[in-house]
């Protein structure tokens, strides 16, 4: 299948912000580890995303908050190995930014040395801006997050649609006016009425990336643990299985068990 896809040696934020302008749409997908990086990087993947979802799908915490800014670190520095082509954009974990703008700005020095990171992502809005202000003073590139921020989950008590309601919905779009007046090149929104992307999309300039958050933005994002099927257990609306890795991998699992007891594995020709 032929699809319009940029080619480029790298992708940059200057090239994101040319696809918005013509129309292009933005793919963005999670990696976590150099073998997984190297397969989405090597299919044209425009943004890599080292999100703290890893908290979620490599170490089996039931929310993001417990991952730590050294873990983010080894699973950025992992996945910059493999990548040759996309922006790789990085998670600053809950605790390493907020309410401090120093400590935020420590924490995105430590990842962009670290790791070789392109750029970083923070939650929120108004509430960020200085943090995102100091990042960017720094000169690395800062991609913000509205809506179902899943850091502040025990703050929303419920992994919900956001922003249906007048008053959420009137500081979501001015929170994101705020961040692309701070200078950050894009931003991502989760679990939002499509409606309300779309006029966030159509609203500031900067690249909007969706994540259940319908068809009218400029991008999508979403994990590859999902999309690819290793994940069986969550199954929101947003979410399309383009294969079911979980139950390949089974499967050679269970041939290899049973080749190993019948001695049918290994064979004389591979031994030495």
């Amino acid at each position: 299948m032929s699809v319009h896809r940029t080619e480029v040696k790298r992708i940059t934020t200057h090239i994101l912000q040319e696809m918005k302008v013509r129309g292009e749409k933005i793919s963005m997908l999670t990696a976590y580890d150099y073998s997984m990086a190297r397969i989405v990087d090597g299919a044209g993947m425009d943004i890599i995303l080292v999100g703290d979802s890893a908290s979620n799908v490599m170490a089996g915490h039931e929310t993001t908050l417990p991952i730590t800014l050294d873990q983010m670190i080894y699973h950025a520095a992992a996945v910059v190995r493999g990548v040759s082509r996309a922006l790789v954009v990085v998670d600053l974990p809950f605790g390493s930014y907020q309410g401090n703008s120093s400590e935020a700005l420590r924490s995105t020095i430590r990842i962009m040395k670290e790791s070789g990171a392109h750029a970083i992502k923070i939650e929120g809005g108004v509430e960020i801006k200085e943090s995102a202000m100091r990042i960017l003073s720094a000169g690395v590139p800062v991609m913000g997050h509205l809506g179902l921020t899943p850091q502040s989950i025990y703050k929303f008590g419920t992994y919900a649609v956001r922003a249906r309601e007048e008053a959420e919905a009137a500081k979501l779009l001015s929170d994101a006016k705020v961040l692309e007046e701070c200078g950050c090149f894009a931003i991502v929104l989760e679990k939002i009425p499509a409606s309300l992307a779309k006029q966030v999309a159509e609203e500031v300039r900067i690249p909007i990336i969706g994540i259940g958050a319908g068809p009218y933005v400029d991008g999508q994002v979403l994990v590859l643990h999902d999309l690819v099927g290793i994940t069986k257990d969550f199954n929101p609306k947003f979410l399309r299985r383009y294969a079911d890795v979980h139950s390949v991998i089974t499967d050679a699992v269970n041939r290899y068990i049973a080749d190993v007891k019948s001695k049918e594995f290994p064979n004389e020709k591979e031994g030495y």
